[in-house]
């Protein structure tokens, strides 16, 4: 693959061959971003998982202590008074049967959905169109839930959703190049501490064979996972 002459110069700084400290990768994850616009900074987790087995097909989510620096559009699906929960905690469009219709009419102006329980049913019968897209609500994640209000404030404040992929990857953004090393460092340091309380117990050997950190259109940086927890130091 032909790269361009910004990423080009961007490798330049980066030792391939070196695993840096997580202070040092992320300095240059924010050092070596090749786009005008702000960055997202994404951390990539390559984990001892085989997802087919049930109890090691992890699952959840992490209110991450900073934020990740974007906005979500939150979809709210209820009925009755929590609908007004729903508005006033910040959700960006709360309704119930008309949403799912909208939907099934190809209608995606959204990036979360939180649902109540009993949504459920009509909503499931989306699940071929929501679910390659990741939009399904699940009980796991915190989309699901009778506490609208809750659920949409920590959207709104940063959570972010991890769930390995077919090899045992975990990858998610964790913030911004602007952020800087501390605040990505922080971030970071949640997501390395859900990851390890998670580990399933069937699990035999090394856990995390790797991680690195990139910036949108950066190139990657390996970091050592044994020094996440003292970058916040």
């Amino acid at each position: 693959m032909k790269r361009g002459k910004k990423y080009v110069e961007a490798l330049k700084l980066v030792d391939q061959t070196k695993v840096y400290s997580a202070k040092e990768a992320l300095d240059l994850a924010c050092k070596t971003s090749t786009t005008k616009f702000d960055a997202s900074i994404d951390v990539a987790f390559r984990l001892n998982l085989d997802p087919r087995k049930a109890e090691q097909n992890i699952r959840g989510a992490i209110v991450l202590p900073n934020g990740t620096g974007k906005t979500r559009k939150v979809l709210v699906l209820c009925r009755g008074a929590k609908q007004a929960e729903a508005q006033n905690a910040g959700a960006d469009y709360v309704g119930d049967s008309e949403y799912i219709q909208k939907i099934n009419q190809g209608w995606f102006d959204f990036d979360v959905i939180v649902a109540t329980p009993d949504m459920m049913g009509e909503l499931g019968r989306l699940g071929r169109v929501l679910g390659p897209k990741g939009l399904m609500p699940n009980p796991k994640t915190g989309t699901v839930t009778m506490d609208v209000a809750k659920a949409v404030a920590e959207i709104k404040n940063g959570k972010v959703e991890y769930r390995p992929d077919k090899v045992g990857n975990i990858q998610m953004t964790i913030g911004k190049a602007s952020f800087g090393a501390v605040k990505l460092a922080q971030n970071l340091r949640a997501v390395y501490d859900t990851l390890m309380r998670v580990r399933p117990s069937t699990v035999k050997g090394a856990y995390i064979k790797n991680v690195s950190v990139a910036s949108t259109m950066g190139p990657g940086v390996k970091l050592n996972p044994d020094t996440i927890v003292e970058a916040t130091k």
